[in-house]
């Protein structure tokens, strides 16, 4: 198969995305790769930015089939931390030169609209950290409160375009009207920089369906785009195969290759945006998955804040890397690395630049 087209300005094709999806030849997937890498460096350069992420609360509302935080799994203990909590981990992203804190939780109404509006306004007083949040789908009035508050991007992954696949994994909430989509295009209004993603190898997902997913990140020219592994959680439905595969031949695989694969034609597909190289990468290879990422179009790595008395308790999936490390050793570890493949540390918020 030829590397990606050389022609910028003529998008790839849903059937270019298939064809390098089901690609197996070494060769043929080192241009990939290599392409992959020009276009990073062409459109966001050499630099690496560290998002200090902070786990706030595992409370979630929400049923979806495989997270460890499902409203339906009964044996974990829940938490919320508290904004003086909060506010230490914002000192230390300071301390450690990160750029953005990434306020993450279940879709937990714990966490009250004017409740999160008072600890953004107190992070942008006490720091220059941009503030990004990951908290679910909230209504219209909160998204806009915590936006003139001063929070600066919004995480909501849509997980798969195929909405009848969506559904079986994530069911919706008695009431609620609005899609993800919808909330994704009011982010944008509102003013946030935008960021989704999709998983990768769920049970029924065919490669027709994540090369949707992918000509969806470009037609969305979404800010930033976070993939990953298929990893259900042992306690939920997913987790004890509760769902059909595609036919033979069909089924996307939740690989560390297959993310790879994606990771670098988000790259080709959405140029501009930024790309973690993500921890559920460093989860299927602890030894150096978050490099092969970088290498492979990502520009973006979240160490964890979180204090590690909470971090055990926010398992969305098992086995998550680095939840025993402290944040500073955390840091350490990634600079080091980032520096030792000839990247830099990127200085400040890091946000999207437009080519």
């Amino acid at each position: 198969m030829r590397p990606p087209t050389e022609d910028r300005r003529r998008p790839m094709t849903r059937d270019e995305i298939i064809r390098w999806l089901v690609e197996q030849d070494s060769e043929a997937l080192g241009s990939l790769w290599r392409r992959a890498d020009e276009v990073r460096r062409e459109h966001v350069g050499d630099a690496v930015h560290l998002r200090g992420l902070v786990e706030i609360s595992n409370h979630c509302v929400r049923r979806c089939a495989y997270c460890g935080i499902s409203v339906n799994n009964r044996e974990i203990v829940r938490y919320r931390m508290t904004p003086d909590e909060i506010m230490e981990c914002v000192r230390q992203a300071v301390a450690l030169a990160y750029g953005t804190v990434v306020l993450q939780a279940g879709e937990d109404y714990g966490i009250g609209r004017e409740w999160l509006t008072d600890l953004v306004r107190r992070i942008k007083t006490e720091s220059a950290l941009a503030v990004t949040l990951s908290l679910g789908e909230r209504p219209d009035e909160d998204l806009a409160a915590w936006r003139e508050a001063g929070a600066d991007r919004y995480l909501l992954r849509f997980e798969t375009s195929d909405a009848a696949l969506y559904e079986r994994i994530h069911p919706s909430l008695p009431g609620r009207s609005s899609t993800r989509f919808a909330i994704l295009r009011r982010l944008a209004e509102l003013g946030y920089e935008v960021g989704s993603g999709v998983m990768i190898g769920i049970p029924g997902q065919t490669y027709g369906s994540l090369a949707d997913d992918l000509k969806t990140f470009a037609e969305m020219d979404l800010d930033m785009i976070g993939v990953g592994p298929y990893l259900p959680h042992p306690a939920t439905p997913l987790g004890r195969g509760g769902l059909p595969e595609a036919p033979p031949g069909e089924q996307v695989p939740n690989s560390e290759l297959m993310t790879y694969k994606v990771v670098a034609l988000a790259r080709l597909v959405d140029p501009d945006a930024n790309i973690p190289s993500t921890t559920a990468l460093a989860t299927l290879n602890l030894k150096d998955g978050r490099e092969l990422g970088l290498a492979r179009g990502a520009n973006v790595v979240m160490p964890n804040l979180t204090p590690t008395k909470y971090r055990a308790l926010y398992e969305i999936y098992p086995d998550k890397a680095c939840i025993r490390e402290a944040a500073a050793q955390c840091g350490t570890c990634l600079s080091g690395r980032i520096e030792g493949m000839g990247r830099t540390v990127g200085e400040g918020p890091g946000g999207r630049r437009h080519s």
